[in-house]
This record gives C-alpha cells, structure tokens and sequence, in this order.
C-alpha cells in the first residue's frame, strides 16, 4: 500500500496507541465496578502484528489481563494509580506519533507543491 511506505511504521503505531487509550480510558472508568478486569495492550506484539497481518486480529491477540498487584474484595482489578500512569505515557506517546505524521504530510505536500 502506498501509505505504509510514505508513513512507515508511524500509521499502524499511532491505530496501536489509539486502541489501547481506549482500553486503558475503559479501565479508569470501571475502577469502581465490581468484578471487572483490567487489560492492556502489549504494544511491541499489536505492532508487530498489524505490520504482519494488518488488522484488527494483531490488537485482539495483544490485548491481555491485567494481573494485579494486590486483589481486590469485589473481583474488580482495576489499580487507578498504574492506570492512570499508563494512559498518560501512552497519550504522550500518541502525540509524539502524530506529531510526526504531520511532519511527514507536511514535506509530502510541499514535495508535491514543488517547494
């Protein structure tokens, strides 16, 4: 596909990060529901696999349980702190990446101006 050579690996990184503030966000929210388990995404193995397969299985395969550090009494194993901290390493991590993709159209419109 012509994008993923004008954007590398950058277009499927930022789809990766996109899906796990989605995972992480419904974490945060059902901190307080009982019996509800906290996942994730393993960004490196949903990378990999979108890079291999392109789709939505990769992030599926990638997604996992949390497994908590102290268990709570209603089942729910959601831990706010590392949440937390998850979803803003990983907003900062999607801004970067976004960052760069503007970068990247802004040159290829440019080139395509003749500047």
């Amino acid at each position: 596909m012509a994008a993923d050579s004008l954007f590398g690996v950058h277009g499927a990184a930022l789809e990766v990060r996109s899906q796990r503030m989605g995972v992480l966000a419904s974490n945060i929210a059902n901190a307080s529901t009982p019996g509800f388990k906290a996942r994730d995404i393993d960004f490196k193995s949903a990378l990999a696999s979108m890079e291999n397969d392109g789709g939505n299985r990769g992030l599926d395969a990638a997604t996992k349980y949390r497994v908590p550090l102290q268990t709570s009494m209603d089942g729910n194993t959601v831990e706010l702190n590392q949440e937390q901290t998850a979803f803003a390493e990983n907003a900062v991590q999607y801004q970067t990446t976004l960052s760069f993709l503007n970068g990247r159209i802004g040159q290829i419109t440019r080139a395509l101006k003749g500047e």
